[in-house]
């Protein structure tokens, strides 16, 4: 008999030994282990774009809030500086926080060339442009006006810079600065 007392306790602990192997494996495979999540390359755009939205103090306070872990203080701060939706900062201030973005000062945009340096295109057609108020009838003919241009002048006229119009007709016609006024008057209703 004591021959056979080893050979049944060594199946017995082999036995015990896979039951409590499958038993992990039933476990490990219920509740499978976290992942790290994997980088979302759209949220790095978002967070280049989220942070050019942003002045130098509000990029300053909204990474502030982010390193105190204070979240929702830092979608409060997001939300506010830019106007947009709750969602759409909370998504901003979370891709912020996953890829911090340096200020970046906003790129000067290169200067417009002012509009008097231009030198007005001459059209192969005459325009007429005509104003009138009661028994006053002004008109003005140039190679140089067209739709567009006088439609221009017509809005600035319109919108009271009446001084801004008169130099815009000066310069596409061949009339003066006091023709060009009179004929502005009567365009300014």
């Amino acid at each position: 008999m004591d021959t056979l007392l080893i050979p049944v306790l060594i199946l017995v602990l082999v036995a015990a030994g896979v039951l409590l192997a499958i038993r992990a494996w039933n476990h490990r495979s219920e509740h499978p282990m976290p992942t790290a999540p994997e980088a979302d390359p759209d949220t790095a755009g978002l967070a280049h774009a989220a942070a050019a939205r942003l002045n130098q103090e509000q990029h300053r306070q909204l990474y502030a809030l982010i390193a105190q872990g204070q979240a929702m203080a830092a979608i409060k701060v997001y939300l506010e500086a830019t106007g947009e939706g709750l969602r759409a900062s909370r998504d901003a201030v979370a891709a912020l926080a996953e890829h911090p973005q340096p200020f970046r000062a906003p790129e000067a945009a290169p200067e417009a060339v002012p509009e008097e340096d231009e030198t007005p295109q001459r059209f192969p057609y005459r325009y007429r442009a005509i104003a009138s108020k009661g028994d006053v009838t002004r008109e003005v003919s140039s190679n140089m006006l067209n739709d567009e241009i006088y439609g221009r002048i017509r809005t600035l006229a319109k919108s009271g810079d009446t001084e801004a119009a008169a130099t815009a007709l000066t310069r596409h016609s061949d009339i003066s600065m006091k023709q060009a006024r009179e004929f502005i008057a009567l365009l300014d209703d």
